[in-house]
């Protein structure tokens, strides 16, 4: 059996691809670097981070990309021997324009080396390349129309103008020949996200629609000729929860087809897990995966029938068997290995050795104090996906602010206007002390709150133990020094802020809550702050 969501924790956007036996997964990094997320697997059940391909500055530079700007959409295939990789970098979120331009990169394997990406267009998000039996390729995005109503954070249909496919020649680089509009979408709306699959002579279309927060779905069309036109699935939709607001699995949609080596096929989609209670959904948009059969009509349909995703799926030639057991859900990162470890990224700057460094002291990661924590620019902020509803993180950090405009810790991020942060800073009358800095949901202003009436004095110097421990819609901080115990800190914090419903809403915000290290120093004077080790240890289950 195969368990979902598949890749748990913020994992948008799910492009699969199938090379013989092996399995991989793209998903969205949005404004987090290195761009795309690349995992592997042979049973469609457990999945490995095999590559983030997004990594140097020559194929990805985000300075400047607002929040949830930045990679959407990546769309994986193979063909000619090669990966191809598409993808939208976003440059402008809000209002009615979306500078949105497509590229495409290739490499020989997953590993590498990833070739420097070839500009494409700008008309629209969302691309995909489709490799045709007769050797042909199309590249396909969504239209955005900007002379419409379609506002960022609240779209009206009018902006999502269709489906745009134009043949792509791979020799000269370029797209060729003429701009077709194919698919307007059903009356659902919101149509994006395309992605070709050919089958008996059929060219079959799946897309997105409704918008990214509750009301999702993947909806499916055919044609016989590749430029239409296409005519809707008898059911419109293939996945979705809209009409099952109890369902564990809420806002399924965006997704591909992909079919096993014994024809068995499957599909992917995004979904969340909102919170008990609440709409709101920390861990983001994760990846799920539902198994799917052919009608006899020649159309495609869950296999457990109706729209809404299951929790647990067969596995290819699956027999019914109990899911596998959850994995090892406690990990401990030393430092001590001259590369980041794999689950953590950090934000926006192909420059990472301006903020931080692995080697300046052997044994530890040092952060470079840049930009504040609010910044699209330069922050030194390392940081792994929040993975589980109910969690424990720790670090040991070394540092020494000498000034209010230089501080390190621990925090649990979305974006600028949607943080808590427990920070070793200086105060002017009780020297280096902690505190901690929330930003719960203030949109668009990001104004600060400070939870602590007054600030903890520390020791001159010396490492001092940071915790976060969230459980649900709860956060709350702790602190130690060597030789003491653990002791809470401010009062309890609103950790379901932390997600993509807080602050602007649902249709605002597409990453997730990281966990991680921290630090800034406005002032210019680029403080070190060094991280002994982190230790993140999820209790779901």
């Amino acid at each position: 059996m195969i368990r979902n969501p598949i890749l748990p924790g913020f994992n948008p956007d799910p492009s699969i691809c199938r090379v013989g036996g092996d399995y991989y997964i793209a998903t969205s990094t949005f404004e987090w670097y290195p761009g795309v997320q690349i995992h592997h697997s042979t049973d469609l059940a457990s999945w490995r981070l095999a590559k983030r391909p997004l990594e140097r500055a020559s194929q990805l530079d985000m300075r400047g990309n607002p929040d949830s700007g930045g990679i959407w959409a990546p769309c994986l295939s193979h063909s000619d021997g090669l990966f191809w990789l598409v993808y939208t970098d976003v440059k402008r979120l809000d209002g009615n324009f979306k500078d949105a331009h497509n590229y495409i990169v290739t490499a020989p394997a997953i590993e590498g080396p990833w070739s420097d990406p070839v500009y494409v267009n700008s008309s629209g998000f969302d691309p995909s390349l489709f490799h045709d039996d007769d050797g042909r390729k199309w590249f396909l995005n969504m239209v955005w129309n900007h002379v419409s109503q379609g506002v960022g954070g609240q779209p009206k249909h009018p902006s999502f103008a269709g489906i745009l496919l134009q043949e792509w020649d791979p020799v000269a680089g370029q797209l060729v020949g003429e701009a077709r509009n194919i698919f307007a979408g059903s009356s659902h709306g919101l149509v994006e996200g395309p992605h070709l699959f050919k089958r008996d002579g059929w060219y079959y279309l799946t897309t997105a629609e409704g918008g990214t927060g509750y009301d999702h779905a993947v909806t499916m069309a055919r044609s016989r000729s590749i430029d239409g036109p296409y005519e809707l699935h008898p059911d419109t939709h293939l996945i979705t929860s809209k009409d099952a607001p109890d369902a564990p699995l809420q806002r399924a949609g965006h997704g591909q087809l992909v079919e096993t080596p014994k024809g068995e096929a499957y599909h992917t989609h995004l979904c969340s897990r909102p919170l008990p209670g609440l709409r709101r959904s920390p861990l983001g948009r994760e990846t799920a995966i539902q198994k799917c059969v052919w009608g006899e009509d020649g159309w495609l349909r869950l296999a457990q029938g109706g729209f809404v995703p299951d929790l647990d799926v067969p596995a290819p030639g699956g027999n019914g068997a109990s899911p596998p057991p959850p994995g090892q859900n406690r990990l401990r990162r030393d430092f001590d290995t001259p590369d980041l470890p794999p689950e953590f990224q950090w934000l926006r700057t192909p420059y990472a050795e301006r903020i931080f460094s692995l080697t300046a002291r052997p044994g530890f990661l040092r952060l470079i104090g840049r930009e504040s924590l609010g910044s699209w620019f330069e922050q030194a902020l390392v940081a792994r996906r929040q993975e589980h509803f109910s969690f424990r993180a720790e670090t040991l950090v070394d540092a020494a602010p000498a000034h209010f405009q230089q501080a390190a810790g621990l925090v649990h991020y979305y974006n600028r206007h949607k943080l808590h942060f427990l920070a070793i800073t200086h105060d002017v009358r009780h020297g280096r002390v902690l505190t901690i800095m929330s930003c719960p949901g203030q949109w668009p202003d990001g104004k600060l709150e400070f939870p602590l009436a007054e600030p903890v004095p520390l020791p001159a110097e010396g490492p001092v133990s940071l915790a976060a421990d969230v459980d649900g819609a709860s956060l709350k901080f702790l602190w130690k020094q060597e030789g003491t115990d653990w002791q809470a800190i401010g009062r309890v914090l609103d950790a379901s802020v932390i997600s993509d419903e807080g602050g602007r809403g649902e249709h605002g915000s597409f990453t997730g809550a990281f966990i991680g290290m921290a630090a800034f120093d406005t002032s210019g004077a680029a403080l070190p702050a060094d991280f002994a080790h982190f230790t993140y240890e999820g209790r779901d289950g």
